[in-house]
Formats: C-alpha cells, sequence, structure tokens
C-alpha cells in the first residue's frame, strides 16, 4: 500500500504537469490559428506566446525525474505520504498553471494579430503563472537533498 502511494503521486506528478501543459498550448495555439487569419506576418510571434505553457510539463518530467533517480524503494516506501503529497501538489500547481499561462498567452496572441505591439509585456505577464510552478519545481527538489 506504502508503494502505491508514492507512486501515485508520481504517477500525479508527471500526468497532470503533462495535462496542464497540453491544455495551455492548446488554448494559445488555438487563438494563434484564429490569429494567422487576420495577421499572418506576426506568426513567429504567436508560435513563442504558444509555447510557453509546455514548460510546466517539462518541470513536473524533471521533478518526476529527479524523484525516481534520487528516492530508492526503501526511501520511497518510508517516504510514501510525502511522495504523494509532493507529487500532488506539483501536479496541481503545474497543471493550473500551465492552463492559465495558455489563457494569457492567447489574449496576447489576439492583442498582436490586432495590430497591438503586446508580445514583450505579454511574455511578462506569462511568466507570472510560470513562477510558481517554478517554486513547485524547487519545492519538490528539496526535500530530495534534506532527507
Amino acid at each position: 500500500m506504502n508503494a502505491f502511494l508514492a507512486y501515485l503521486g508520481w504517477a500525479l506528478m508527471l500526468g497532470l504537469s503533462g495535462i496542464g501543459s497540453s491544455y495551455g498550448t492548446t488554448i494559445a495555439a488555438n487563438a494563434a490559428e484564429g490569429a494567422l487569419k487576420k495577421n499572418p506576418e506576426k506568426s513567429s510571434g504567436y508560435l513563442i506566446l504558444s509555447a510557453m505553457p509546455a514548460t510546466q510539463g517539462l518541470y513536473g518530467f524533471v521533478a518526476w525525474l529527479m524523484w525516481m533517480l534520487l528516492g530508492g524503494t526503501e526511501w520511497m516506501v518510508e517516504n510514501c505520504y510525502l511522495c504523494f503529497g509532493v507529487g500532488l501538489l506539483v501536479g496541481v500547481t503545474c497543471m493550473i498553471s500551465a492552463i492559465r499561462q495558455g489563457q494569457v498567452c492567447a489574449n496576447g496572441i489576439i492583442g498582436i494579430s490586432q495590430g497591438h505591439d503586446v508580445q514583450t509585456n505579454t511574455m511578462i505577464y506569462a511568466a507570472l503563472p510560470e513562477f510558481y510552478a517554478i517554486l513547485a519545481l524547487l519545492g519538490a527538489l528539496l526535500p530530495l537533498f534534506l532527507l
């Protein structure tokens, strides 16, 4: 049971962060697809903003990989509640962060397609939800080095 709980936490860490990135990039890419019809010259800006929510999936993967590599089976069973809690919190944080970042990027893409010079500002605004995914990654790695 303890090993199951730890593996479930790790699965949530990887799975939820990937789901969030999938949703976030799709939200932004949908806006980019519509914007291409209105202003196709700005496609590189649309692409950059559409790709930004993908990083949360990478953070979840890095956290998952570090826990898998540094946490052995005995350690995992002894710390199963920690594994589950960290996995759940990292997964949920990255998922919500990616979805919300995708919404910010989608609004920026629409603004760019309407002729406004908002790419730099949009990237700054999109970095705000990303910051919390980075904190979740750092928070996930810290117990590995303290235990």
